[in-house]
This record gives structure tokens, sequence and C-alpha cells, in this order.
């Protein structure tokens, strides 16, 4: 992200905030204005961050990243492109223990973990598979009548997460893939489009904006960006192949750490969140 639109987005982020307190506007889980007397608070303020880098991995730069999820010391990982599509599996930094392809017409999508289980979804196929998480064995397929594009497992709440590549978070019954609502996501009062690869963390949802160096952190309540994350420069210019995108973030158990990567990537990187 250029200085130049830093500053712009500060100034216009001053506005609002400005606008906010004019009007006494409450934060959007305290329409009374508080349990603390009635106290006023800036709605939607958007955090700026942006990655450091703690350490880098290989990552295999054939690899149409779509997903990328972790759970313990296993990091999975799904990919796309008709006849090439997968999902995997293993340690972090090693050569995956299971791999198991997805034969075409199918294009694979976003990945989640239930427990024992995990949900791949395919782009325009109309089609979710579940997969037993150990083995990575199909286990059934699932009507999906969406596009598919990321998908995460909302915890707290007992519900996926789901994006299509619009401004919308739409969420699912986890055994049924049944919607059951839906959510506008928006920064600024502006709808946030191309939301792709989901994470799924505590209270907060992240997502990669496609086509774009950026994630952003949402609130799957009210919709609204709680900040706006620059990943940019972790390639060097000759490392950019076509197609080349950011795509791929999983929260490392146990820290507040993350993993990223893209499609057509030939490095993961581990990082934490600063200031920006």
């Amino acid at each position: 992200m250029s200085e130049r639109l830093r500053r712009t987005e500060a100034v216009l982020l001053g506005v609002l905030l400005l606008a906010s307190c004019a009007t006494g506007q409450y934060a959007p889980d305290d329409p009374a204005g508080g349990a603390a007397g009635g106290r006023r608070v800036a709605a939607h303020r958007v955090e700026h961050l942006r990655v450091k880098v703690l350490k880098t991995f290989p990552h295999d730069p054939r690899a149409f990243t779509q997903g990328l999820e972790m759970a313990g010391d296993t990091l999975y990982e799904g990919t796309g492109i008709s006849g090439r599509s997968s999902v995997q599996a293993g340690p972090l930094g090693k050569q995956p223990a299971v791999r198991t392809a997805l034969p075409a017409p199918l294009f694979g999508e976003g990945i989640t973990l239930l427990g024992r289980t995990l949900w791949q979804l395919t782009w325009r196929n109309r089609t979710a598979i579940e997969r037993d998480a150990r083995t990575l064995k199909e286990l059934r397929r699932v009507p999906y009548p969406d596009d598919g594009w990321g998908v995460c497992l909302d915890r707290a709440r007992h519900r996926l997460v789901t994006s299509d590549g619009s401004s919308r978070l739409t969420f699912r019954d986890p055994r049924s893939l049944a919607k059951t609502g839906e959510v506008a996501v928006t920064e600024g009062g502006r709808p946030v489009t191309e939301l792709n690869e989901l994470e799924c963390v505590g209270a907060a949802v992240y997502a990669n904006v496609l086509f774009t160096d950026r994630i952003v952190r949402i609130d799957p309540v009210t919709g609204a960006v709680t900040a706006s994350i620059d990943a940019s420069g972790l390639l060097r210019d000759d490392e950019l192949v076509p197609g080349a995108a950011l795509n791929g973030i999983a929260a490392v158990p146990g820290t507040h750490q993350f993993l990223i990567t893209g499609k057509f990537w030939p490095r993961m990187f581990r990082v934490a969140l600063a200031p920006a």
C-alpha cells in the first residue's frame, strides 16, 4: 500500500470518527451506550497492521493455494485448478504425510477442520466434500449451490463461515452446510469485495482480499472491518510468476502468529502482526 493511500485512508478514517462522535453513535454490540454510564465509543474503528516475518518455509511453487489450516502440528493445504486440485496434510516445513487429488472437473477451494473431519469446497462444481481429517479419505459429498471460495469454523457459535468472492460472509450449519444467515462486510461504510480464503480466530474472521496484498479482520456480528493488514513485499519481484497471488492464512495454535502463503508462491511465512 502506498504512503499516499495510507494518508488518504487516515484522513477518511478521521472524518468518519468525527462524524460518529457528532451523531452520538455507539458501539454496534452496545446499542444502549454501554453499561458504564452510557459511554460513547467510536464505531467501525480500523486498526492498521503489517506482517512481521518470523520464519520462512519452502512452499510448492506449483500449488494454486486455496485453503490453509493448522491443527496441532499438522498443516493442511487445499489447492485448485481442474485436474490439479488436491488436499494434503503433514508436519509444517516437511513433505506432506498424506495427499489426495480431486478428479477433473472438480476445482478445489477452501478447507476447514471439524475435529475428525475436514470440509473441502469446490468452486463452481456445486459440491462440497467431507473427508476423514487423518487419512483425507472422502466420506461423502454434499450439494453446495453457491460458488465455493473460503471457509472456516466459528467454534464459539458452532457454525461455518463461507465466502463467495463478494462482499458477503455466509453462515452455514457445520453438518449439512445449509445457510443459517449472512452479513455484509464493510470498511468505512463501503463494501469490501473479493473476500477469499478465510480463517476464524476467536471472535474474528480473517480474510484474504483477492488480487491484493491485504488481509482484513472482520467482526462477523456486524460485518465491520476492524483491521487492515499489509502483507506486501514478502516475495521478490522475480518470484512473482503469472497467477501468483496472496491466498492462504492459518492461525498457529497456541500463539498469536499466522502462516501465510499464496498461489504459486515458492515460500510460506510464519508472521506476527505489528502496528503499521
